[in-house]
């Protein structure tokens, strides 16, 4: 049975409430889910990949654990597009290896980063809502898995590449529109929906009822957070106005030319206005232009001249 209970939603959880020892038990629960082990979170960890700033807001929602094994594991929420989103994961997890080995270490002091990435975007084609990813050295003749030397407690083992090479999780939230009925799909239906069944059994749901519970906010706590609901409510309005005046102010230029050339002017023509429709949208409804370089990926000088442009255009 599900309740009406109104749930924080887990990107704001992430940056204000999951990083305290208290309520590790959410994100613990969620990473054992994923990876179908037993985690337990001894720190959260620091490094600049999930420090807060105010370019972060939407963006970067990171968490940086070390489990009781020393492995290293990265939690992601994404909320808008990003065009090289798998370079950035690989580029946050060698980062967390880099960061946590001191100079002069032997190798047997890296350690093992799982990167869980949760995102709200249509993020390249699958049919699945969760992929998962690790490394595997396969025979090119043989077909038979390697296996190296490994030396563990002054024990000479065999060890598997994936058991020290990284590992990857992408959940892909807008694809998720199943009938929650099992751990995986019950999180989705927090992650899409901010729904938590009220007799759930799912590692981590559990205290997620009692700790991520909309009314247990205090006055200040649940100003802020509305303020940020509705941030993301305009974000993804202007964003999604912004690409359909663009497709079509792009196709009515194309067809008007009857040319190739002229098809391909009329595009960039309509995502050149579409793109000032939104910014000139963002900074009507108050948003900083710091905020809208986070969104469009723009400097902010072009972003002053593009408002310059839309206020006297040609």
């Amino acid at each position: 049975m599900e309740v009406n209970n109104k749930y924080i939603r887990f990107d704001w959880a992430v940056k204000r409430i999951l990083r305290d020892k208290a309520n590790f038990a959410v994100l613990e629960g969620l990473i054992t889910v994923m990876t179908g082990e037993q985690v337990k979170i001894v720190e959260i960890l620091e490094s600049e990949g999930n420090q807060e700033s105010a370019s972060d807001k939407f963006n970067r929602v990171d968490i940086k654990a070390k489990n009781d094994k020393g492995d290293i594991i990265i939690v992601e929420v994404q909320l808008t597009r990003q065009l090289y989103y798998l370079q950035r994961m690989l580029y946050g997890v060698s980062k967390a290896i880099t960061e946590h080995i001191e100079i002069g270490n032997k190798y047997d002091k890296v350690k093992k980063v799982y990167s869980i990435n949760i995102v709200y975007f249509d993020l390249g084609k699958g049919n699945d809502y969760l992929y998962h990813g690790k490394t595997v050295f396969t025979g090119v003749h043989t077909g038979d898995t390697l296996e190296v030397n490994s030396k563990e407690a002054n024990e000479i083992k065999m060890k598997a590449p994936a058991d020290v090479f990284p590992e990857y999780y992408i959940i892909r939230v807008n694809e998720f529109n199943d009938v929650a009925t099992t751990p995986i799909e019950e999180w989705l239906d927090y992650l899409k929906n901010n729904r938590i069944k009220d007799d759930t059994s799912t590692p981590g749901l559990r205290e997620a009822k009692e700790k991520l519970l909309y009314m247990t906010m205090t006055d200040k706590e649940r100003h802020a957070y509305d303020a940020h609901m509705d941030d993301i409510m305009v974000q993804n309005d202007v964003l999604d106005t912004a690409k359909m005046e663009g497709r079509a102010e792009g196709r009515a230029e194309g067809r008007a030319e009857g040319r190739a050339e002229g098809r391909a002017e009329g595009r960039a023509e309509g995502r050149a206005e579409g793109m000032r429709e939104i910014i000139q949208n963002m900074k009507d409804n108050g948003m900083s232009l710091e905020k809208i370089s986070c969104f469009t990926k723009l400097d902010v000088k072009e972003i002053e001249q593009l408002i310059e442009d839309n206020r006297n255009p040609s």
